[in-house]
Protein backbone atom coordinates (compact mmCIF):
# COMPACT_ATOMS: atom_id res chain seq x y z
CA UNK A 1 0.00 0.00 0.00
CA UNK A 2 2.40 2.50 0.69
CA UNK A 3 4.78 1.78 -2.33
CA UNK A 4 1.97 2.11 -4.31
CA UNK A 5 0.92 5.50 -2.61
CA UNK A 6 4.10 6.43 -3.04
CA UNK A 7 4.67 5.59 -6.84
CA UNK A 8 0.95 7.74 -7.18
CA UNK A 9 1.84 10.74 -5.45
CA UNK A 10 5.53 10.44 -7.45
CA UNK A 11 3.18 10.88 -10.69
CA UNK A 12 1.14 13.42 -9.70
CA UNK A 13 4.25 15.69 -8.03
CA UNK A 14 6.40 14.85 -11.68
CA UNK A 15 3.42 15.78 -13.99
CA UNK A 16 3.51 19.02 -12.18
CA UNK A 17 7.22 19.56 -11.98
CA UNK A 18 8.23 18.79 -15.69
CA UNK A 19 5.34 20.76 -17.02
CA UNK A 20 6.45 23.44 -15.23
CA UNK A 21 9.82 23.24 -16.23
CA UNK A 22 8.74 23.24 -19.81
CA UNK A 23 6.74 26.27 -19.40
CA UNK A 24 9.84 28.18 -17.30
CA UNK A 25 11.41 27.66 -20.50
CA UNK A 26 9.55 30.68 -21.95
CA UNK A 27 10.51 33.15 -19.15
CA UNK A 28 11.83 36.01 -21.30
CA UNK A 29 10.92 34.75 -24.62
CA UNK A 30 6.85 34.60 -24.58
CA UNK A 31 5.02 35.57 -28.07
CA UNK A 32 4.11 39.24 -25.50
CA UNK A 33 4.84 40.37 -22.69
CA UNK A 34 1.84 39.58 -21.09
CA UNK A 35 1.69 35.61 -22.40
CA UNK A 36 5.44 35.54 -20.69
CA UNK A 37 4.07 36.26 -17.24
CA UNK A 38 1.08 34.02 -17.21
CA UNK A 39 3.59 31.44 -19.07
CA UNK A 40 5.47 32.50 -15.75
CA UNK A 41 2.93 32.11 -13.22
CA UNK A 42 1.11 29.10 -14.34
CA UNK A 43 4.85 27.29 -14.14
CA UNK A 44 5.00 28.90 -10.71
CA UNK A 45 1.31 27.56 -9.58
CA UNK A 46 2.75 23.80 -10.71
CA UNK A 47 6.07 24.04 -9.09
CA UNK A 48 3.90 24.57 -6.08
CA UNK A 49 1.65 21.87 -6.49
CA UNK A 50 4.82 19.44 -7.33
CA UNK A 51 5.95 20.55 -3.92
CA UNK A 52 2.98 19.58 -2.27
CA UNK A 53 2.81 16.01 -3.91
CA UNK A 54 6.25 15.19 -3.66
CA UNK A 55 6.93 16.24 -0.21
CA UNK A 56 3.76 14.13 1.07
CA UNK A 57 5.49 11.47 -1.05
CA UNK A 58 8.67 11.79 0.65
CA UNK A 59 6.93 11.09 3.87
CA UNK A 60 5.29 8.31 2.60
CA UNK A 61 8.50 6.97 1.33
CA UNK A 62 9.86 7.52 4.95
CA UNK A 63 13.43 6.87 3.76
CA UNK A 64 14.53 10.96 4.66
CA UNK A 65 14.17 12.21 1.60
CA UNK A 66 12.82 15.75 0.53
CA UNK A 67 11.32 16.77 -2.21
CA UNK A 68 14.22 18.45 -3.91
CA UNK A 69 16.16 15.85 -3.43
CA UNK A 70 12.95 13.86 -5.97
CA UNK A 71 13.15 17.06 -7.90
CA UNK A 72 16.55 16.99 -8.44
CA UNK A 73 18.49 13.67 -8.04
CA UNK A 74 16.92 11.29 -9.85
CA UNK A 75 17.66 10.04 -13.46
CA UNK A 76 14.76 9.88 -16.35
CA UNK A 77 13.79 6.49 -15.58
CA UNK A 78 12.92 7.08 -11.83
CA UNK A 79 10.50 9.86 -13.01
CA UNK A 80 6.85 9.35 -13.25
CA UNK A 81 5.57 12.26 -15.22
CA UNK A 82 2.73 11.68 -18.54
CA UNK A 83 4.82 11.76 -21.71
CA UNK A 84 2.55 14.76 -22.81
CA UNK A 85 3.79 17.27 -20.32
CA UNK A 86 7.78 16.14 -21.03
CA UNK A 87 7.08 17.02 -25.06
CA UNK A 88 9.46 20.16 -26.34
CA UNK A 89 7.69 23.73 -26.38
CA UNK A 90 8.29 22.83 -30.30
CA UNK A 91 6.62 20.37 -32.45
CA UNK A 92 5.35 19.60 -35.79
CA UNK A 93 2.60 22.38 -35.22
CA UNK A 94 4.89 25.81 -34.40
CA UNK A 95 5.76 26.12 -38.25
CA UNK A 96 9.17 27.99 -37.51
CA UNK A 97 7.50 29.88 -35.40
CA UNK A 98 8.90 29.27 -31.88
CA UNK A 99 6.25 26.49 -30.52
CA UNK A 100 3.83 28.68 -28.88
CA UNK A 101 0.76 26.48 -30.47
CA UNK A 102 2.33 23.42 -29.33
CA UNK A 103 2.78 24.98 -26.02
CA UNK A 104 -0.88 25.95 -25.59
CA UNK A 105 -2.12 22.77 -26.97
CA UNK A 106 -0.29 20.90 -24.72
CA UNK A 107 -1.23 23.10 -21.92
CA UNK A 108 -5.15 22.58 -22.45
CA UNK A 109 -5.27 18.99 -23.29
CA UNK A 110 -3.42 18.42 -20.05
CA UNK A 111 -5.31 21.16 -17.92
CA UNK A 112 -8.55 19.91 -19.40
CA UNK A 113 -7.22 16.43 -17.62
CA UNK A 114 -5.83 17.53 -14.78
CA UNK A 115 -8.78 19.88 -13.51
CA UNK A 116 -10.88 16.36 -13.87
CA UNK A 117 -8.58 14.23 -11.95
CA UNK A 118 -7.98 17.21 -9.06
CA UNK A 119 -11.85 17.15 -8.57
CA UNK A 120 -12.15 13.46 -8.29
CA UNK A 121 -9.11 13.42 -5.66
CA UNK A 122 -10.89 16.19 -3.44
CA UNK A 123 -13.14 13.26 -2.44
CA UNK A 124 -9.80 10.81 -2.09
CA UNK A 125 -10.49 9.03 1.58
CA UNK A 126 -6.70 9.67 2.13
CA UNK A 127 -7.58 13.49 3.63
CA UNK A 128 -3.89 14.79 2.70
CA UNK A 129 -4.43 14.28 -0.82
CA UNK A 130 -7.88 15.53 -1.13
CA UNK A 131 -6.89 18.64 0.84
CA UNK A 132 -3.59 19.24 -1.49
CA UNK A 133 -6.07 18.45 -4.84
CA UNK A 134 -8.70 20.83 -3.23
CA UNK A 135 -5.87 23.90 -3.15
CA UNK A 136 -4.30 22.47 -7.03
CA UNK A 137 -8.00 22.80 -8.27
CA UNK A 138 -8.40 26.55 -7.69
CA UNK A 139 -5.30 27.18 -9.86
CA UNK A 140 -5.67 24.58 -12.25
CA UNK A 141 -9.24 25.67 -12.98
CA UNK A 142 -8.20 29.15 -13.75
CA UNK A 143 -5.53 27.46 -16.09
CA UNK A 144 -7.77 25.97 -18.38
CA UNK A 145 -10.19 28.75 -18.58
CA UNK A 146 -7.49 30.40 -19.96
CA UNK A 147 -6.02 28.04 -21.83
CA UNK A 148 -9.10 27.07 -23.59
CA UNK A 149 -9.67 30.82 -24.37
CA UNK A 150 -6.73 31.66 -25.91
CA UNK A 151 -7.13 28.22 -28.43
CA UNK A 152 -10.59 29.06 -29.41
CA UNK A 153 -8.81 32.83 -30.38
CA UNK A 154 -6.31 30.90 -32.14
CA UNK A 155 -8.12 28.02 -33.44
CA UNK A 156 -10.77 30.46 -34.91
CA UNK A 157 -8.41 33.06 -35.54
CA UNK A 158 -6.05 33.83 -39.05
CA UNK A 159 -5.56 31.41 -41.37
CA UNK A 160 -1.87 30.54 -39.91
CA UNK A 161 -3.13 30.49 -36.41
CA UNK A 162 -5.54 27.87 -37.41
CA UNK A 163 -3.46 25.89 -39.62
CA UNK A 164 -0.05 25.64 -36.79
CA UNK A 165 -3.23 24.91 -33.86
CA UNK A 166 -4.52 22.21 -35.68
CA UNK A 167 -1.04 21.02 -36.58
CA UNK A 168 -0.24 20.63 -32.79
CA UNK A 169 -3.18 19.01 -31.83
CA UNK A 170 -2.23 16.33 -34.74
CA UNK A 171 1.21 16.14 -33.10
CA UNK A 172 0.26 15.94 -29.59
CA UNK A 173 -2.53 13.58 -29.80
CA UNK A 174 -0.94 10.62 -29.44
CA UNK A 175 0.09 11.76 -25.95
CA UNK A 176 -3.68 11.85 -24.72
CA UNK A 177 -4.30 8.33 -24.19
CA UNK A 178 -1.64 7.41 -21.40
CA UNK A 179 -3.66 9.90 -18.95
CA UNK A 180 -6.56 7.52 -19.03
CA UNK A 181 -4.48 4.05 -19.23
CA UNK A 182 -4.74 2.63 -15.68
CA UNK A 183 -2.69 0.18 -14.36
CA UNK A 184 -2.43 -2.17 -10.88
CA UNK A 185 -0.95 1.30 -8.52
CA UNK A 186 -4.20 3.09 -10.35
CA UNK A 187 -6.25 0.22 -9.40
CA UNK A 188 -4.82 -0.48 -5.83
CA UNK A 189 -5.68 2.58 -5.03
CA UNK A 190 -8.69 3.59 -6.75
CA UNK A 191 -10.24 0.16 -4.92
CA UNK A 192 -9.35 1.70 -1.26
CA UNK A 193 -10.91 5.25 -2.35
CA UNK A 194 -7.54 6.89 -2.71
CA UNK A 195 -7.07 7.24 -6.04
CA UNK A 196 -9.23 8.47 -8.84
CA UNK A 197 -10.60 6.22 -11.66
CA UNK A 198 -8.77 7.41 -14.75
CA UNK A 199 -10.20 5.46 -17.43
CA UNK A 200 -13.87 6.71 -16.28
CA UNK A 201 -12.66 10.18 -17.13
CA UNK A 202 -11.78 10.08 -20.79
CA UNK A 203 -15.61 9.95 -21.65
CA UNK A 204 -16.33 13.40 -19.93
CA UNK A 205 -12.74 14.48 -21.15
CA UNK A 206 -13.73 13.80 -24.90
CA UNK A 207 -16.69 15.39 -25.00
CA UNK A 208 -15.35 18.66 -23.24
CA UNK A 209 -12.78 18.19 -25.31
CA UNK A 210 -14.67 18.02 -28.25
CA UNK A 211 -17.12 21.34 -27.88
CA UNK A 212 -13.55 23.79 -27.26
CA UNK A 213 -12.28 22.25 -30.25
CA UNK A 214 -15.69 22.90 -32.41
CA UNK A 215 -15.56 26.36 -30.79
CA UNK A 216 -11.75 26.89 -32.05
CA UNK A 217 -12.74 25.44 -36.10
CA UNK A 218 -10.41 22.57 -35.72
CA UNK A 219 -11.04 18.48 -35.86
CA UNK A 220 -10.59 16.31 -33.23
CA UNK A 221 -8.24 13.34 -34.09
CA UNK A 222 -9.98 9.71 -33.64
CA UNK A 223 -10.19 8.62 -30.25
CA UNK A 224 -8.90 5.41 -30.86
CA UNK A 225 -6.39 6.17 -32.73
CA UNK A 226 -2.79 4.26 -31.51
CA UNK A 227 -1.53 6.06 -28.76
CA UNK A 228 1.94 6.28 -27.24
CA UNK A 229 2.34 5.44 -23.44
CA UNK A 230 5.09 4.33 -21.08
CA UNK A 231 5.81 7.89 -18.82
CA UNK A 232 3.80 6.63 -15.36
CA UNK A 233 6.47 3.36 -15.68
CA UNK A 234 9.78 5.44 -16.37
CA UNK A 235 9.91 4.64 -20.06
CA UNK A 236 10.11 8.70 -21.24
CA UNK A 237 10.66 10.05 -24.76
CA UNK A 238 14.49 11.40 -26.23
CA UNK A 239 13.43 14.23 -24.77
CA UNK A 240 13.18 13.91 -20.91
CA UNK A 241 17.02 13.47 -20.59
CA UNK A 242 17.21 16.96 -22.25
CA UNK A 243 14.71 18.43 -19.84
CA UNK A 244 16.72 17.18 -16.78
CA UNK A 245 19.83 17.78 -18.17
CA UNK A 246 18.97 21.64 -17.76
CA UNK A 247 16.45 21.12 -14.54
CA UNK A 248 19.44 19.10 -12.19
CA UNK A 249 22.45 20.93 -13.89
CA UNK A 250 22.83 23.41 -10.64
CA UNK A 251 22.71 20.03 -8.11
CA UNK A 252 24.42 17.82 -10.24
CA UNK A 253 27.68 19.91 -10.79
CA UNK A 254 27.18 21.28 -6.75
CA UNK A 255 25.39 18.28 -4.50
CA UNK A 256 23.82 19.47 -1.29
CA UNK A 257 23.72 22.63 -1.94
CA UNK A 258 20.95 25.18 -0.93
CA UNK A 259 19.71 28.65 -1.61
Amino acid sequence: MLDDKFDYLLRLGDNALVLSQRLSEWVGKGPALEEDMALANTALDLIGQARLWLAYACEVEGAGRTEDQLAFMRDAQEFKNLLLVEQPNSGSGDGGGGGYADTLMRQYLFDSWHLLLLDGLTRSADERMAGIAEKAKKEVTYHLRRSTDLLVRLGDGTEESHRRMQAALDDLWMYTGEMFTADEVDQVLESQGVAENVAALRLTWLEQVGRTLTAATLVMPSPDAWMQKGGKHGRHTEHMGFLLADMQFLQRAYPGQQW
